[in-house]
Order: C-alpha cells, then structure tokens, then sequence
C-alpha cells in the first residue's frame, strides 16, 4: 500500500501529464518514419507501463488492436529478463506465441526508466512494418498455413544494452526483411520515440519522485478498474449470447463460427467462447491477447468511451477461451489477418448486447480490415517497392444517426491513405476512389457505405495480393435494419471486361492494361426500412449514396408518397 494519498485534482494533472508523454511519442514515430503505412496512415501506437509491466496509458490516436500486444510483451520481457534490465536498454520483439504479440509485422519496442536504481516504468512503442519477410511480399497475404511462413519470428531480444546498439542483431532482422533501408527507418523511429518517452517520464520523475510516480500509475490503474466495474453493473444481469461467421480462411476452411455467451452478474463479466470452431490452417487465427483487446475495446466503446485504456479494462473482465480454438490458438498457428477476426470478435459483443443497451450498439460495420498490397520494381529507380494499405468501409447504422461512410472501424482507427500519397511514392495510378452507393444497409439510420479503389501500374508488371472479409457474409443490420453489402476485388481490363478474383487474391499478376479494382463491404442499417424519414430518403438520393432503383426496394414510403427526386 502506498504511503501516498492522491487527491483527485493532482491525479488529473499527473495523468494528463503521463498522456502528453505518450501523444507525444506518436507524434515523433508519425513524423521520422520511412514508410507511409506509419507516415501518412498512423499504423502505430505508443504507451507507458509501470515497474510491473502494466499498461498505465495509451496515446489518443493509438490502435486499440494494439492495446493487449504492448501488455502481453510487457509480461513476457519480465519473466524472461527479471533482474537483467538496465538504463538505456531497448528490447525489440513481435512474436505472437513467445512474446505476447498478435501478428508478426507489428514489431514491439519497450526501454525501461530508472531513478536512480530503482526501475520505475517503460516506455513502449509499436509499428505495423510493411514487411518483415516471409512466403508473401508484405507478410500479409491470405492463405499462408503456418506462423514459419509470415514472416521473421522475433523473441523478446535486447536490441540496446545500456545505450549501445546490438548491430549484429540489427543486420540479422534487417537481412530477413524486404526493403531493409525503410525498415531501418521506421525502426529508428521506434528508437527515437523510446528515448523521447524516456527524457520525458524522468523529468516527470524529477517532480514527483518515484515513490510518488508509481503511487500515480497505481492510482491511475485502480480507478479505471472501479469505473470500468461501475459501468459493467449498469448492465442488467442475465446471460447474453451470439455467433457470427468469418468467410474463409483462404486455406480451404469455410464458415468459420465465433461463438460467445456474455454473463453478467453484479459487477462481473465474463466473455465465453465456448464452442467456437478450432483454430483453422489459414492465418486468421487470434492469439489470447487479440481476443482481450477486441474485448476491452467493445466495452470501452459501449458503456465509457472516455475511461482510460490501461491494464484497469483488463483486471475487471474474465474471459474464456479454449485453447486451440479460434480465438485462442497455440503455436504454429498463423494469425497475420488477426485484424478482421478480431473486428468479428467486437460484432459478436454488439449483437450479444444489442438487446440491452439499444442505444450504445451499431449495426455490423465492414467487419473487415481489407488489405491490398501491390509490389514491382519502380521502373524509374530500378528499385523493389511495396505498397501495403489496410481499406476503410462502412460504418454501422446506430439508434439516432446513420453509420460514417469509407472509414476504418473499431479497432483499428488508421486513415486511408491518399490519393497523392500513394502516387508521389509509388508507380500506381489512382484511377477512381469513390463510395459506392447502395452499399450501406437500408434501415431507419442507414448503413456506412464501403470504398472502392481503382489501381492501375505505370510503366511496369506489378503483383497484388488482397485479403478480405465480409465478401460472402454480409455486414447484418439491427432491429429490422438491411444488411449491407459484400466486398469484393476484381480485375478490370481495358475493354471492360471483369475477372472475378478470390477473397483471398494471392499473387495475381497485373500488367499496364489491367486494373486492380478493390470494393469493401457496406454496413448493416439500424431500425426498420419504412421508419426512415422522407428527407432522409431524399437526402441519400441527392447525394448519389443510394440509387433510386434501391429507394424504391427498400424505403415503401417513399413511393407512396413520392417528393421530388433526382
């Protein structure tokens, strides 16, 4: 027990201090990286964690899907390391099943802060790295059946022993990537952030002192713990159940059911998934720790979007999950498509809760994180190139507002990246980035509608490999609300002409002539069709996000008493 009393309002200034540090952290990654999956589209995250190894605060903009994977290293590095830790060392890990990670091309960074002797906390930091080898360029392609294949396995290794870089572990990791210059850079990044955080947390330190400093991270912990209860009691007792299902798993399995019961008693919860069908061969497994964060992010959003994100969301849920299934799979298990699984684990709670917080809910978003990667050599350098970006969708439809259109959801909240991003740095041309109408489910509040990107090479062949989610099925809608629509990718040749191509397009060839088109998936609307306001209808039609041959499918009113319309 702490000899120090915290009283509320020093507690605010500490706590907000502790978040500058961290935002600023992002800030620094987000503005020395090489690559623009981090530059442009923010695919990283920061934190601090205390002497413990618990996660005391996250930056604003970091990723929730990250939230479990920087705790989950935190507990593998003191286990492993204990005493063995020293001023100015960076440890360096992604592995999914020996180093708390939940897919290998996020590379976790941690460094510890001492006063004096005394450990007090880390500085934590991670980055989705645009490849980190393996069978497929971008270490992100579907259907690739064991963890040996997506990439290099790091464990939790010293990369800086008091200060002083491990340069032969440095080439090691950077001869198994592509594009090892961006790699070092975005690494470096990594690095300046740690040694930022560091700087910043000691001149914290040199105000509150340590004792005083971890009283604060105990503090900060706690209360988020009691709030997080005190929002789980607002719910009423009962046990509340759902399933869903993924499409594939690009290696031959279909279908693939998430089960969950949510019981709730008093200020306990429990998450069970019990019956939810064993890991499959493909890589769209979950680890325990993606399954937690998909978890504390769907209670988070539902009952207290403003308690902090910390080990405190942790210690106040119960989660089961067997081993070897789905949503807790052992090794060699692949898991680099975790992200749409994970999006699928928080519709599983929106629809097992939806009876009981109405208002909270959304109907399914995109359920997916839609990913394109497209590789070549740039004619004009000579030089190998990847362009890794993870698409937005549609949005789910909520009681009083229709759902956003063409954006990323839920757990992973990076931008899409644009236009002239994509076509100062790499040589593609950008031929259409539009929202497609009628994608969105139809409802009183109407679904988010998806994205389509039309991409073409310049000068060259190039490869593209896309995974997707929600291309068979569909985003499902709530209280009478429509689902929205598929996703989907095809080839467009120059004389029109369509090639279908798989959720999970490995390895497909693309010449000048051709053009890669990606749609992803809509959203499912929020309350019955015939509820929807007329100015509503009429809006929608103005603005080209539904058709009239859809208005007239869907919204009964409408033709019964038809306004002027485009």
């Amino acid at each position: 027990m702490s000899k120090f009393e915290i009283d509320p309002i020093s507690l605010e200034i500490a706590w907000n201090g502790l978040k500058s540090i961290a935002d600023e952290c992002f800030i620094t990654i987000m503005r020395s990286a090489f690559s623009s999956n981090v530059k442009e589209r923010h695919d990283h995250s920061t934190a601090i964690a205390d002497a413990r190894g618990r996660l005391v605060v996250q930056a604003e903009m970091s990723l929730p899907v990250h939230l479990a994977s920087m705790g989950g290293m935190m507990k593998e590095l003191l286990a492993i390391y204990g005493e063995d830790i020293g001023p100015g060392d960076i440890f360096i890990a992604n592995d999914p099943h020996v180093a708390g990670g939940t897919h290998l091309p996020d590379i976790n960074m941690a460094s510890p802060v001492f006063d004096g002797d005394r450990l007090v906390g880390f500085i934590a930091n991670i980055i989705h790295h645009a490849d980190v080898g393996g069978a497929a360029v971008g270490s992100m392609s579907g259907g690739l059946d064991e963890i040996y294949k997506e990439g290099l396995r790091i464990p939790i290794m010293r990369l800086y022993r008091r200060g002083k870089c491990d340069e032969d572990l440095l080439r090691l990791l950077l001869l198994n990537m592509r594009l090892p210059q961006e790699r070092r850079g975005d690494l470096n990044a990594q690095i300046a952030a740690c040694r930022l955080g560091e700087s910043r947390l000691r001149d914290l330190l040199k105000v509150h002192g340590a004792e005083r400093t971890s009283a604060i991270f105990d503090a900060v912990i706690e209360r988020t713990q009691l709030r997080m209860r005190k929002a789980i009691a607002s719910l009423p007792d009962g046990t509340y159940r759902f399933e869903d299902m993924m499409d594939d798993d690009g290696a031959g399995t279909t279908d693939i059911r998430i089960v969950l019961a949510i019981t709730k008693s008093g200020e306990e919860i429990t998450f069970d998934f019990t019956g939810t069908d064993p890991q499959v061969k493909g890589n769209f497994n979950l680890t325990w720790n993606a399954t937690q964060s998909a978890i504390c992010y769907s209670l988070k959003a539902l009952l207290d979007a403003e308690i902090p994100t910390n080990q405190g969301i942790f210690d106040a849920i119960h989660i089961v999950a067997p081993p070897g299934s789905f949503v807790n799979c052992v090794a060699p298990a692949a898991v680099a498509m975790r992200a749409n699984s994970c999006q699928r684990v928080v519709d599983c709670v929106l629809g097992a809760l939806a009876p009981v917080v109405p208002k909270q809910v959304v109907a399914a978003a995109n359920g997916a994180n839609t990913s394109a990667v497209f590789t070549g050599t740039d004619p004009s350098t000579g030089k190998m190139y990847v362009y890794l970006e993870t698409l937005g969708g549609g949005m789910g439809a909520r009681f009083a507002r229709d759902g956003k259109d063409g954006v990323q959801v839920h757990i992973t909240n990076t931008s899409n990246l644009p236009v002239e991003a994509i076509e100062l740095e790499y040589p593609l041309r950008v031929e259409e980035y539009s929202l497609i109408p009628d994608t969105g489910g139809a409802g009183r509040q109407r679904g988010g509608m998806g994205i389509r990107r039309v991409i073409r090479p310049v000068n060259h062949v190039c490869e593209f490999n896309g995974v997707g989610e929600r291309f068979h099925h569909q985003p499902w809608g709530l209280f009478g609300g429509t689902p929205g629509a598929s996703g989907r990718f095809y080839l467009l040749a120059s004389d029109g002409q369509r090639t279908p191509l798989s959720s999970k397009a490995t390895r497909i060839e693309i010449t000048e002539a051709t053009c890669a088109v990606i749609e992803t998936p809509g959203a499912g609307g929020y309350g019955k069709p015939e509820e929807r306001s007329l100015e509503a209808i009429e809006a929608d039609l103005q603005e080209g996000k539904i058709t009239l041959q859809q208005a007239r499918a869907n919204y009964t009113q409408w033709m019964e008493f038809p306004i002027p319309s485009v």
